[in-house]
């Protein structure tokens, strides 16, 4: 019997959004993992003579795994599958045919993902005290009536980009082994009697606490300098009115308007306005009535 393993990345264009859209914020800092959208594989392999069993483990980060126009609908992972396993055997005649598909995780005919986050750094396993990035934990998948999950470790690699706008998320190169590979199989436990728990690793740059943030995201956070000067002159306005208020109450008595301060120039403020209005639409029809400046006599 030998084992093999391979990984086999796909992308697609189209991705709808699932309950974990690739953004989270644990302890204060903020992880996006957009840049991974699309549908990642790894396959594991068994030969046991006279037959192959392949086993592609696919996971979408970012939402539901878009169904394929080749395949036929039943021979691809349930509608809302996030993350998803197909079984896959082929006979010494090399014929292949699909031995099973388990829907792992996802939102799948009522069940929800409901994500759990967890910093590595932070987790209560001594195991996880050297590690950064985070542990993902997926759920709603159900295969033979038995509960599935899934347990993604976003590792932070400075040297995986995989995901990077612009470029074409390809095979691994020839002689590229496992360990090198940004997304890794880890094992599938099926020995839980409450659920069958799939475990991934994922390397990537994307999972590091001090990858530099883009500065224009996190503009829209910051208040400018117009904003406090519009705040700071509200308040200093409404500080003057208050106290004018109270002075005038207390040392004159004034009741009403008069307790504004500078109150006759407010009160006589909109015959101000409409007289200066008038002024200036006079200067203006004078403009334009082409006398010069001189009146009729």
């Amino acid at each position: 019997m030998r084992l093999y393993q391979c990984s086999v990345i796909a992308a697609l264009s189209s991705v709808a959004l699932a309950s974990f859209s690739c953004e989270a914020v644990v302890d204060g800092i903020k992880w996006s993992l957009k840049e991974l959208q699309g549908p990642y594989s790894v396959t594991t392999g068994e030969e046991s003579f006279p037959t192959v069993t392949n086993t592609t483990w696919t996971i979408n980060p970012c939402g539901p795994i878009q169904k394929n126009k080749v395949d036929h609908p039943k021979a691809q992972c349930p509608h809302g599958t996030q993350v998803c396993g197909i079984e896959r055997v082929t006979d010494d005649g090399g014929t292949t045919s699909i031995h099973k598909i388990i829907p792992i995780a996802g939102d799948i005919d009522g069940r929800r993902v409901d994500e759990k986050v967890t910093r590595l750094k932070t987790s209560e396993s001594h195991a996880d005290s050297g590690k950064e990035g985070l542990r993902v934990v997926l759920n709603g998948g159900l295969y033979e009536k038995k509960p599935q999950q899934a347990v993604v470790e976003f590792i932070c690699d400075p040297e995986k980009t995989d995901g990077d706008k612009g470029s074409e998320k390809k095979d691994p190169k020839e002689g590229e082994s496992a360990e090198e590979q940004s997304l890794k199989f880890i094992n599938y436990d099926t020995t839980n009697a409450e659920r069958n728990v799939l475990r991934l690793e994922w390397r990537t740059k994307y999972a590091c606490e001090s990858l530099e943030k883009d500065p224009d995201a996190d503009q829209g956070h910051h208040w400018g300098f117009f904003t406090w000067f519009i705040i700071i002159l509200f308040l200093g306005v409404a500080a003057y009115l208050i106290f004018g208020s109270w002075l005038n109450h207390n040392r004159y008595g004034a009741r009403g308007w008069d307790l504004l301060p500078h109150s006759d120039t407010i009160r006589d403020l909109p015959y101000l306005l409409k007289d200066w209005a008038r002024r200036v639409l006079g200067t203006l029809q004078g403009r334009g009535g082409g006398r010069g400046g001189y009146s009729a006599v």
